[in-house]
């Protein structure tokens, strides 16, 4: 099978352009591509050069085993969680922003907000990696502390800008971290890394409803305070 041809992108298209797809084609990523991407995020600053990122590419069988043993623990409530991802209970400005998203997916799916069982079963689909060829798992060290956690964080931003600039799309994915101990059933990730989080890659399918989705942002004044005095 043919691969799309890249497209040449400027960093601020690249950036600018991310979104997290969320169905991607069949159509195989080379290795040497994938290989690339990581390599060249791998230049991601980091505390005194440390580099703490764990990358777990699975494809192939590999992949499929992954999903099938995620998924299925998925349906069972087999809910593990690597750590706290989400504050208990949310606030705003916060809780607005993630129902806007989550009403604007199930609009573009045609989910009524009422249809829970569509919504799990959209929600499932995390553990396909949306259709991807290429499923990622970052992880890291356990012992490390939270200045890792921000490199890491940096690392995975290069990923998805790179991706770009192979003509792929990304999909980051905390569903992962839910399900910890069906993930090292399926992949030999040691108990001494945490499972930060997924990700999917591959090349978007442009005909998915879903992939219309652009979600908002606030502008620059209502986050930025410019101490200028």
């Amino acid at each position: 099978m043919d691969h799309p041809e890249p497209k040449t992108v400027t960093v601020a298209e690249a950036i600018g352009g991310r979104r997290s797809v969320r169905r991607f084609l069949p159509t195989p990523v080379a290795m040497d591509t994938v290989r690339d991407i990581l390599q060249v995020a791998a230049r991601a600053p980091s505390g005194t050069n440390s580099q703490p990122w764990l990358v777990h590419v699975a494809t192939g069988a590999a992949r499929e085993r992954l999903c099938a043993t995620v998924e299925a623990a998925a349906r069972a409530g087999q809910r593990v969680e690597e750590y706290p991802y989400n504050p208990h209970p949310w606030f705003e400005p916060f809780i607005a922003r993630r129902r806007k998203v989550g009403f604007d997916l199930y609009a573009l799916l045609g989910i009524a907000r009422d249809d829970m069982k569509a919504r799990g079963e959209a929600a499932i689909r995390n553990f396909t990696f949306f259709g991807a060829p290429v499923g990622l798992i970052f992880t890291m060290d356990r012992r490390l502390l939270y200045g890792s956690w921000l490199d890491c964080g940096m690392y995975m931003q290069n990923v998805m800008t790179m991706a770009r600039a192979h003509g792929l799309e990304t999909c980051p994915q905390a569903a992962w971290c839910s399900y910890g101990p069906a993930v090292r059933r399926a992949l030999p990730i040691p108990p001494g890394e945490v499972i930060l989080s997924g990700m999917a890659l591959g090349y978007e399918d442009k005909s998915a409803p879903e992939n219309a989705l652009t979600t908002e942002r606030e502008p620059v004044d209502r986050f930025a305070t410019f101490h200028e005095a």
